[in-house]
Parts: C-alpha cells; sequence; structure tokens
C-alpha cells in the first residue's frame, strides 16, 4: 500500500463517454485504484448526456478499460473494487432540474470533484448549477484545455468560472505538468548546484524545445482547423515547458510560489512583431507525403477538409527573455504534425570554454549539451566531452552521454505513471503545484496573439512541407540563421 494519505472524495466526471474521459480519465482512476491511491470511501459519478441503459453504458467503460490497460495490470479484484465505485448518471449538464439527482449521490461528508471534460463553453453554466444546489462550496473544479482561443475568450470562460469559486478551487489542467521528466525538471534545477549556479546567459548557449507529432490531425478537423498548431501547442504546452527551465528559484515549492515565477518569465518575453514576424517565426502547413514506407494526404487532403484553410500544422520560432538572467539567450521553439517521428525533447546548450588547446578541426565538437526526453523513452542525458581509447588515438575527443533512463530499471518503479495519474491525485490531495494559474493562462494567450494578428495582418500563408518531414526549409534557416542546428535532426 501506498504511504501517501489520501482523503475520500465523490469524482464526478463531466463527459464521461468522451475520447478523454475512455482514453485517459477512467485509465488514470485505475491505475491510482490499483495502487492503493483511492479512499475505500471514495465514489465515481460517470456523467454523460447520453440516455439509453445504465449499463450498457457501464459496460462500455469497462471495455475501454481493458483497451487502453496494460493487459499485465488489469487484475481481477482491482477492476471489481473499481467498478463497485462507478455510477453512471444521464443528465443534460446546462438544466439545473437535473442537479438534485447529481446532489443526492455526492457524499455529505466528503468533498466533491468536478471534472470538466466538457467543450469550455459550458464551463460557467456547470459552475452555476453547482452552486444552485450549495454544493459550490466543498467543490474543486477542474478545467481541460483549451480554455477559449484567445486572451477575451480565455478570460470570458475563467471569468464565468470565478463568479461561483476561487482561484484556490480551479484546476486549469496541462498535462505535459504531470509527466515525470518535466516534474523532475525542478529537482534537476534547484536540488544540483552543479546545474543551478551555471544556468544562465553566462554558461548557457541557447535552448531547444521540440515537440514533434507524427500524426495528423486524427480526425479533429473540426477543432484543430480552428484551433491551430499555435494555440494547440505552443500557447500551453511548448510556453509551460520555457517557463520551467527559465523562471528563477522559487521561495518555496508552494503552488503560488512556482507560479509566480512562472509568470514572471511570461511578462519577460520580448513581442514578436514588424519584421520578427519574418525572421524569427515560421507557421508552416504540410502537404502529401511519406512515413515508413506508406504515403501520407496533405492537411488539405483530410477528410473533411477546407481546401481553403491557412491554418498552420507547424510553427517554429525564437523565443528572448528580457531579463539578466536569460539576456542574449535564445530559445527556439519547434511542434508540428506530420513529422519524421515522435518526440518531446529539451535541449540545454552550453557554451564551449573560453580557452580552448585541443586540435583546431575538433572544435566544433565542444560543448555540453543537457537532452531532457519527456517522450518517447523519459530521461536525462548529459553530453559530455572525453578522450577516444586507444594508444593511437592521441588526444582525440568524443562526445559520451551520462545516462538516466527511467524506464530501465534505475528506479524502483518499474512502471512509470501516465501524466493523469499523477494530476488526478494531486487534485484529491488538494495541491495546485501542477496546475495552471488565471493570470499564467493570460501572459501567455497576450504574447500568442500577437503573433497571431501579425500573421492576419501579413496576409502570408503557411509555408509548406512534405508530411514525414522536420518542417519547411524556413524553419532550419530559422536556426542556422544564428550559426546552430536543431540538435538530433535525422
Amino acid at each position: 500500500m501506498s504511504s501517501i494519505s489520501v482523503e475520500p472524495c465523490t469524482f464526478a466526471l463531466f463527459g464521461a463517454l468522451g475520447d478523454l474521459a475512455l482514453r485517459k480519465l477512467f485509465p488514470a482512476l485505475y491505475q491510482l485504484d490499483r495502487a492503493g491511491l483511492l479512499h475505500e470511501r471514495t465514489r465515481l459519478l460517470a456523467l454523460a448526456r447520453e440516455a439509453g441503459s445504465v449499463q450498457e453504458h457501464l459496460a462500455s467503460i469497462e471495455a475501454h478499460l481493458h483497451e487502453f490497460v496494460a493487459s499485465e495490470a488489469m487484475e481481477v479484484t482491482v477492476l471489481q473494487r473499481f467498478l463497485a465505485r462507478l455510477s453512471y448518471l444521464h443528465m443534460d449538464f446546462l438544466d439545473a432540474e437535473a442537479y438534485p439527482a447529481l446532489a443526492g449521490q455526492v457524499a455529505p461528508d466528503a468533498p466533491l470533484i468536478a471534472y470538466f471534460a466538457t467543450p469550455a463553453a459550458v464551463y460557467g453554466g456547470i459552475c452555476e448549477n453547482l452552486a444552485k444546489i450549495g454544493l459550490a462550496e466543498r467543490t474543486r473544479v477542474v478545467l481541460e484545455k483549451p480554455i477559449g482561443h484567445d486572451l477575451e475568450s480565455s478570460r470570458r470562460v475563467n471569468d464565468a468560472v470565478a463568479q461561483f469559486f476561487p482561484e484556490s478551487r480551479i484546476y486549469r489542467i496541462d498535462h505535459y505538468l504531470g509527466k515525470e521528466t518535466v516534474q523532475n525538471l525542478i529537482a534537476l534545477r534547484f536540488a544540483n548546484s552543479l546545474f543551478e549556479t551555471q544556468w544562465n546567459q553566462t554558461s548557457i548557449s541557447h535552448v531547444e524545445i521540440s515537440v514533434a507529432e507524427k500524426v495528423g490531425i486524427e480526425g479533429r478537423w473540426g477543432y484543430f482547423d480552428k484551433a491551430g498548431q499555435l494555440r494547440d501547442m505552443i500557447q500551453n504546452h511548448l510556453l509551460q515547458l520555457l517557463c520551467l527551465i527559465a523562471m528563477d528559484p522559487p521561495s518555496d515549492l508552494s503552488a503560488d510560489s512556482i507560479r509566480d515565477e512562472k509568470v514572471k518569465v511570461l511578462k519577460a518575453l520580448a513581442p514578436i512583431t514588424g519584421e520578427g514576424l519574418g525572421t524569427r517565426v515560421v507557421r508552416g502547413q504540410y502537404i502529401a507525403g511519406h512515413s515508413d514506407g506508406r504515403a501520407l494526404p496533405g492537411y488539405l487532403d483530410e477528410e473533411n477538409a477546407n481546401t481553403h484553410s491557412d491554418t498552420e500544422t507547424f510553427v517554429a520560432l525564437r523565443a528572448d527573455i528580457r531579463n539578466w538572467r536569460w539576456a542574449g539567450v535564445p530559445f527556439y521553439l519547434r511542434t508540428g504534425k506530420r513529422m519524421p517521428q515522435k518526440l518531446s525533447q529539451i535541449v540545454i546548450h552550453f557554451k564551449e570554454p573560453q580557452h580552448y588547446i585541443f586540435a583546431a578541426e575538433q572544435r566544433l565538437q565542444i560543448g555540453n549539451k543537457l537532452i531532457i526526453r519527456l517522450q518517447p523513452d523519459e530521461g536525462i542525458s548529459l553530453r559530455v566531452m572525453t578522450k577516444e581509447q586507444g594508444l593511437d588515438k592521441g588526444m582525440q575527443l568524443r562526445s559520451s552521454p551520462l545516462q538516466l533512463n527511467f524506464s530501465d530499471g534505475t528506479f524502483r518503479s518499474a512502471r512509470i505513471p501516465d501524466a493523469y495519474e499523477r494530476l488526478l491525485l494531486e487534485v484529491m490531495r488538494g495541491n495546485q503545484n501542477l496546475f495552471v494559474r488565471k493570470d499564467e493562462i493570460e501572459y501567455a494567450w497576450k504574447w500568442c496573439d500577437q503573433l497571431i494578428a501579425g500573421w492576419k495582418q501579413s496576409g502570408e500563408p503557411p509555408r509548406p512541407y512534405a508530411a514525414g518531414t522536420w518542417g519547411p526549409v524556413a524553419a532550419v534557416a530559422l536556426i542556422t540563421r544564428d550559426g546552430r542546428s536543431w540538435y538530433g535532426d535525422i
């Protein structure tokens, strides 16, 4: 059994028959139960608008558990215990008359966790209805992204929720913050003087953040074409990673101390306008190409596509942070669909020694790199310079890795928990460390909105790139213009 203390709660999942709930949330809750991290009195309420047989809906949830939980993790006793916690309730989320039935299933002596796996447009309505039946005072609400499509719309959503809930009981999900390696950024930086003393413009040359997706839009045309890669990935995931890398040390590990420092980074981001839009930002859209020997359609050739769409599926940019710590250190961000491989990684490039004593032809090899892999193989690697072995090698240098893999048995836990497991557990514990505060969202939107406005004003279409490649040629030029290259591109 776990050493972590957990309290009983009623976990109400709004939108329980949607893709997110069936693919991620129920499997995460099952794994928490398997790890002994659900209190014996914790109850799970599946709430959805679909009518029909309750038993059929519960059977569908069970079937999806078998599909998305590894077979070796499916234990009969755990599954029986999990299903015994689970109830289904058919309800219209905007109908106030449906909520007394919900109130009747909420334990009177335990907090209610309301998880909104629904469109953001109904968040305010759900909160209002929870307040009407007197549940708001003991409820924590969990908001799934996207929260709006720009600064103004995000404010409308957040303000609607804030009418009924204080910031201390609002948990905004960014699942990247639940990844083990992302959390390790805090430990890596602030528990190791080796890194923290060097974590500034004196020692670091530049930073890369790449989040590459091998898939296309996977049937999400209706959502994605309105959002685009900047809104879908940069505004939340990549800017959150940038904040964790670039922030100053917080005074402690409390939620607000960490989030205060992240906000300072967002406020210090230099705007990109005018000529900078052409030299510091690249937006692209994939055309037909090949991957793993099979032909892939272009974005405009996808099912139900708008053939005149100028939505970007790729963004690369150079971000600069206007403060002492990072003056002159560019942060190169890159994310796209239909890339050659699925990859999320951060690369910290350290400056070469000021006095160089080795062979001139080896100089380009010099420079330590800290590589933080978020997926597919979570881990941390430090590239250091060593001497080639052998009597005939002289002082020939090579780059060698000091490797820390989270999945190779180095750690006692053989299984890396899914990000949602961590995040759901922290909600149940009332810990907001891994969740995004309202002002973080707003400053991120403000910075991204200026890019979107600039694109609209220029009227330039996204640059084409073949599916299965690393994006437009201009994305290579973006970094080579500064005398650098993207790390690890094949």
